[in-house]
């Protein structure tokens, strides 16, 4: 293709519909694949093997460090510059174990180029030699604003490691990862351990940039329908050519397979308040091959499906029936060199080790000489093949995911690059060795005379977190009282230089480097809606029609309007429940086997949907939804009847196993998510969807949870009364709505099937019932375990007679990657920050991973003056308009875009309110943003807050809340 490179392989790679080419750079040594299609949304990614020798997250401080300025581009933080204003699809950068990635996305030719340009830039010359205050802004540095204030440690990394240190599965993650691979790179944490950080030196940091970010170590991706032969001529012109190959040594070292299993236990931070019975973790974990066997890795994914995802798989069942936790999860653990499968009992006591060891051997080897049940392995391979070919990864461009995948061999053997994308042949090899015993064998070699195993055993330790803070500060006291004078007020001289260095501004020449489109390169048209309305008899058929590669996609959604206030709450349980319990014709375990032996998954949910109005009701769906194969669709209508009309909700015992599954999920999902969580439960004080959701997915369903599950022979009688009754009142034909994504094909027969379906529904009188919004300010703190916080503040504006308009999508933009980012994460430390503001007139602002407290609130209050006194170039309106455009047009798979017409659907929105949106983002100026001062000061000012954080930080500013409670 080009005299600069050498070509090594080139291949049809069938299964993504792509045509493969590996080359290597001549001159540089730099390894290139092309993986060239029809996709318009183009992905591009430049890697490197980074290993890590110790904890001090070196690798994961220059993925953040090397994105504030290059040689080309010298401002503060590219990064942020092209998330302002650029139509990528894309924009991120990523710490592995083993690698660092740096890729990006846009469907525009030109953007695409720029993107490229900067990133390359970025990770080949680095302002990182020039500007220490990079190194300690993302890294780590002492805090010392006056000599009489306590020496504290704050950095990006830092802190975003603290939180991460908080949670107790990624603390088990971590270390069950180390333990296993203690000689390698593998054995240290590339993310960075806070009590290791503080320990990287400046000069340590470059050494690592200075061996790794090569071109000799690196591996460049493109991926796309663009001209391929004019990207490496570029790629070779502007920055390969001007290396000479060299070795660089970054090979990932196996580890030696242990002569005998390791047993380790460790701490996670729990309150005072926490219950330390039945908060054990125990988790048996072995390593299992290598990525380079395709068909092990893939196999191995069907083994967790079949021996312990499937409700009732028999590894799981056997460790429910020994109540050794509350509730059993498994993984294979991929993406690294040796792979390593999981089984995992959360909400356990330690004593119960060996038991729990003994329940995994002995089941093991009973399925080892019965045999691993025939329809779960099948069911197990159905469910990744469908999985690989729907190839649905939401927002993320499938590019994308397909260049991780790659690496998933390329990194570790330079001849087999497209290894993980050509899977087809595998599930059909797997499927003929269901009869003969393969799978077996696997269960016997590696799960059970495997000695390269560990068992970990994580306990809970009640004051941890606080014994951790406390042993910091004694630590940086200690250090504050060995400097001197001089020594002090070099810190103090150093802190203020810092803040000096992020508080000002780039200049415009720096700012002018930044490649920007013009307002031109837009499209002007707005999304398009695929709503065709039909009816059998009075219920609504919205049919999306759409190329869906044979693929139907059914919402059948219940308005639960008349479910009397005291159910509501339970309406989140039933949609745990429902597929997950037998029914007439399955135990649970053949009921999910047989679901995805035969579709692409049934499904239950809630779903709210709000007009464009300041309203306090909405629209409350409960939804059944299923995806399958145009061939399968009436088996997947058959399977909705079984659960439907047969689901025994009277199983106490299976019950009890759901609930305490349930509890253990929400106890790492709501503080995990913390700014989510905190958003939701500061917007139910005042709005009335937040409020039903928060009541069946939030905080306080979290409590009904855990009181249910800790008194459950008290009240399970009640609870099963309960959710029959939901079924009564929910599941009727004049509740029904149906949203179908297909084409003609696809659709052909939904009005006989809906007739069907209502023939079986429930049609006795019910007194009708209604929710009670119960909206109040309580201003709450939930106390964690964690060392961060996570901050929110929410309003509605239009109470306050403000309308909504697009240009408060581009305000999102100024205040999450200008106003925010500044003062929250760039001089205050927090991982992440953001804001929104709704068509209902919901609006929120929120921190994530934050040391600070109190000082986030005061940021949002100065909000109001920072817009009153808004002014910016034409340049950075233009920026900010396109970073606007760039997230209303990501690009959307078949499922995606009917999810978006229902939406619109329920919400009153036709084409025409989002292309009224789309030109006011378009002309927005200055003068209209300043004018949105106002509304932001209103939500500030009616002063809903939610904190999640640790109960040190909280204990600090308490004054702020009306009420602080354990979570």
């Amino acid at each position: 293709m080009t005299k600069a490179y050498e070509l090594l392989k080139e291949e049809v790679i069938q299964d993504i519909h792509a045509k493969g080419y590996l080359y290597k750079h001549k001159k540089s040594g730099a390894r290139v694949m092309l993986l060239a299609n029809d996709d318009e949304n183009k992905v591009f990614n430049i890697a490197f093997r980074t290993p890590p020798a110790n904890s001090t997250g070196v690798a994961h401080i220059i993925e953040h460090s090397v994105l504030c300025g290059s040689d080309k581009f010298p401002l503060k933080d590219p990064f942020v510059e092209l998330v302002k204003g650029s139509l990528n699809t894309f924009l991120n950068a990523m710490t592995y174990p083993d690698k660092t990635m740096y890729p990006v996305a846009s469907c525009n030719d030109k953007d695409f180029q720029n993107l490229m340009d900067v990133y390359l830039d970025a990770v080949f010359h680095p302002n990182i030699y020039k500007n220490e205050k990079i190194f300690r802004q993302e890294g780590w540095h002492y805090h010392l604003e006056q000599i009489s204030d306590p020496l504290t440690y704050n950095g990006v990394v830092y802190n975003e490691m603290k939180g991460a240190f908080s949670s107790a599965d990624e603390v088990l993650n971590r270390e069950v990862f180390n333990t296993l691979f203690p000689d390698t790179a593998y054995g240290v944490e590339s993310g960075g351990d806070p009590k290791v950080i503080p320990s990287l030196t400046y000069e340590e940091f470059l050494d690592f940039h200075k061996k790794y970010y090569h071109p000799s170590n690196s591996y460049i991706y493109l991926y796309g329908n663009m001209d391929m032969k004019e990207k490496l001529d570029w790629l070779d012109k502007e920055y390969l050519s001007k290396y000479d190959a060299i070795f660089v040594d970054s090979e990932i070292k196996f580890q030696e397979p242990f002569a005998e299993r390791k047993d380790v236990c460790f701490s996670y931070p729990i309150l005072d308040q926490d219950e330390e019975e039945n908060n054990t973790y125990l988790s048996y974990n072995v390593t299992a091959g290598t990525a380079l066997d395709l068909k092990l890795c893939v196999a191995f994914s069907v083994l967790e499906y079949a021996l312990l995802d499937a409700p009732g798989a028999p590894v799981k069942q056997a460790l429910l029936d020994a109540e050794i936790g509350k509730d059993i999860v498994g993984s294979y653990e991929d993406g690294i060199l040796q792979p390593y499968f999981q089984i995992v009992a959360k909400n356990a006591n330690a004593p119960d080790k060996e038991r729990f060891l003994n329940v995994i051997y002995d089941t093991l080897q009973g399925i080892v000489n019965q045999g691993i049940d025939k329809k779960s392995l099948l069911a197990g391979i159905n469910f990744f093949e469908f999985r690989f070919r729907e190839a649905d990864f939401a927002s993320y461009p499938k590019g994308l995911i397909y260049g991780i995948d790659a690496f998933d061999s390329w990194l570790y053997e330079d001849e087999k690059p497209w290894l993980h994308l050509q899977q087809l042949w595998v599930f059909e090899e797997l499927k003929k060795e269901v009869e003969n015993g393969y799978y077996e064998g696997l269960v016997r070699k590696y799960l059970l005379s495997n000695p390269h195993a560990s068992i970990v055993t994580l306990v809970p330790e009640k004051g941890l977190a606080e014994k951790e803070d406390k042993k910091t500060g004694e630590k940086l006291a200690a250090y504050k009282a060995s400097l001197s004078k001089a020594e002090l007020e070099q810190l103090v001289e150093q802190t203020r230089a810092l803040k000096e260095f992020q508080e000002t501004e780039d200049s415009e020449q720096a700012k002018e480097c930044i490649p920007l489109l013009n307002r031109s390169d837009i499209t002007r048209e707005a999304v398009k809606l695929y709503n065709e309305e039909h009816h059998q008899g009075n219920t609504v058929l919205l049919h999306h029609n759409l190329f869906t590669n044979g693929i139907t996609y059914v919402d059948l959604l219940f308005d639960t309007k008349y479910v009397p206030d005291e159910l509501i709450p339970y309406m989140g349980i039933l949609k745990s429940v429902l597929g997950y319990v037998s029914t007439e014709h399955y135990s649970y375990s053949e009921l999910f086997n047989e679901i995805n032996a035969n579709t692409g998954g049934i499904s239950c949910g809630l779903q709210v949907f709000q007009k464009p109005v300041l309203s306090v009701d909405c629209a409350r769906m409960f939804g059944v939804r299923f995806k399958s194969l145009d061939a399968g669709v009436d088996f997947a209508y058959d399977m909705v009847k079984e659960i439907l009309c047969t689901s025994k909700l009277e199983d106490e015992k299976r019950l009890r196993e759901i609930l305490g599954s349930m509890k253990a999920g929400l106890q790492q999902a709501i503080p995990g998510s913390g700014h989510s969580s905190a958003v939701l439960r500061a917007s139910s004080y005042f709005q009335g969807s937040a409020y039903f959701m928060e009541r069946t997915a939030g905080i306080e369903f979290y409590h009904l949870v855990e009181k249910l599950e800790k008194n459950f022979e008290e009240q399970k009688a009640d609870l099963i009364e309960k959710l029959q009754l939901l079924m009564r009142y929910i599941f009727r034909p004049e509740n029904l709505f149906v949203s179908i994504t297909a084409d003609e094909k696809g659709y052909e027969g939904t009005e006989q099937k809906i007739a069907s379906m209502k023939e079986y529904l429930h049609k006795e009188q019910l007194p009708q019932g209604c929710i009670h919004y119960l909206l109040e300010q309580k201003n709450e703190a939930f106390m964690t375990a964690g060392q961060v916080q996570y901050v929110a503040s929410c309003g509605n504006f239009k109470e306050a007679g403000y309308d909504y308009t697009g240009s408060l999508r581009v305000l999102k933009k100024i205040l999450n990657y200008d106003y925010l980012w500044i003062n929250l994460r760039v001089k205050g430390g927090a991982y992440g920050c953001m804001s929104g503001f709704k068509r209902n007139g919901e609006a929120y602002l929120a921190s994530y991973r934050d040391p600070n407290l109190s000082r986030t609130l005061e940021i949002y209050k100065g909000i109001k003056k920072y817009l009153e006194n808004f002014s910016c170039s034409e340049r950075d309106m233009t920026k900010y308009i396109i970073g606007t455009i760039s997230e209303l047009d990501t690009p959307l798979n078949p499922a995606a875009k009917g999810s978006v017409s229902l939406n619109a659907w329920f919400s009153g929105l036709t084409e025409s309110d989002f292309q009224k949106e789309r030109d006011e983002i378009l002309h927005v100026s200055c003068e209209e943003i300043r004018k949105l001062s106002g509304l932001v000061d209103a939500v500030v000012s009616q002063h809903n807050i939610c904190v999640i954080g640790s109960s040190t930080g909280i204990e600090r500013d308490k004054e702020l809340f009306k009420e602080i409670k354990r979570f």
